[in-house]
């Protein structure tokens, strides 16, 4: 019997609507790979671009009742602090796509550490860097 590979890491956002998720994502070259319908807090939505797998929660307004959300207003960013990067094997194609998006935060560029990336802001506030492949585990990353 041949075993089922897992993800190590999955990133889970949560949001109040599904819609502007699977739009703007698509936009981005994600691809759906599956969804169930809101219904209560059971809704769910799976995205992915090459090896990289998203994960949306609820869709709908049960979102806010999650319990760490809960004490916070339903105005509240719930991106704030948290970037999610997205490793591609072709960055300047990458941000051809995206770059007429109108969500750049920060353009394609090489950094400090060696390779070039960029970010992006989603529709409901969340951060990601696309960046070029790489191992992080390798110190060679860390700026001196």
């Amino acid at each position: 019997m041949q075993e089922t590979p897992t993800v190590g890491t999955v990133v889970e956002l949560h949001v109040p609507d599904f819609g502007p998720v699977r739009e703007f994502y698509t936009g981005l070259g994600f691809e759906v790979v599956w969804e169930r319908a809101p219904e209560g807090k059971k809704g769910y939505l799976v995205v992915q671009l090459e090896n990289n797998v998203l994960c949306f929660w609820c869709g709908n307004e049960y979102v806010y009742e999650q319990s760490y959300f809960r004490k916070f207003p339903e105005s509240t960013t719930r991106g704030y602090g948290v970037e999610v990067v997205v490793m591609v094997a072709d960055i300047e194609h990458q941000f051809g796509r995206v770059s007429d998006e109108g969500c750049v935060a920060s353009p394609l560029k090489p950094r400090d550490w060696g390779i070039k990336d960029f970010r992006v802001i989603d529709p409901f506030g969340y951060y990601l860097r696309f960046t070029e492949q790489l191992d992080i585990r390798d110190r060679k990353y860390a700026v001196e």
